[in-house]
């Protein structure tokens, strides 16, 4: 790709065309983690967290983002999205690396444009609820490593970054 597809032969921002595109099953995956301190993680994998069950509202709030992505993303375009689902897994301190959350976004649709954005809006989104619910005991929380790990589907086909 040579050129950014969001802008017109002016130099103006645009929402892309897409009604000449064919309609084929799209794929988007999302990662990232949050680092915490291990008691906070504690407290998330015994779920006794103050505000409720994290991972299950994280994941809810996910999918919830995935579907308002192009209220929030200027040009993105509204897409029936077929499916949208949230994996976490819980990452206990060592030597290398800090405790933590990892969050997996899988998100489908069968349509004329992708959905990375769809995938990324939602490990967000998941992450930040994380955060919310379990600041009053951990602000120094970091939310990092989100990126693109998947796509497939439409006329430039796989991408793989894992």
């Amino acid at each position: 790709m040579n050129s950014l597809t969001h802008f017109d032969a002016q130099g103006q921002a645009h929402m892309v065309d897409v009604a000449g595109k064919a309609s084929t099953h799209r794929i988007g995956v999302a990662g990232g983690r949050i680092e915490m301190q291990a008691g906070t993680l504690a407290i998330i994998e015994a779920g006794n967290a103050k505000k409720g069950d994290v991972l299950g509202i994280a994941r809810v709030a996910g999918i919830m983002a995935a579907k308002k992505t192009s209220e929030l993303i200027p040009l993105c375009h509204p897409l029936a999205l077929t499916r949208v689902a949230l994996e976490f897994e819980l990452l206990h301190a060592d030597a290398a690396n800090a405790a933590g959350v990892a969050c997996t976004a899988t998100v489908e649709t069968v349509g004329p444009t992708g959905v990375e954005m769809e995938a990324l809006t939602a490990v967000q989104v998941a992450l930040l609820t994380i955060y919310d619910m379990c600041k009053a005991v951990d602000r120094g929380m970091t939310i990092t490593d989100v990126r693109l790990l998947e796509k497939h589907g439409g006329k430039s086909g796989t991408f793989i970054n894992r």
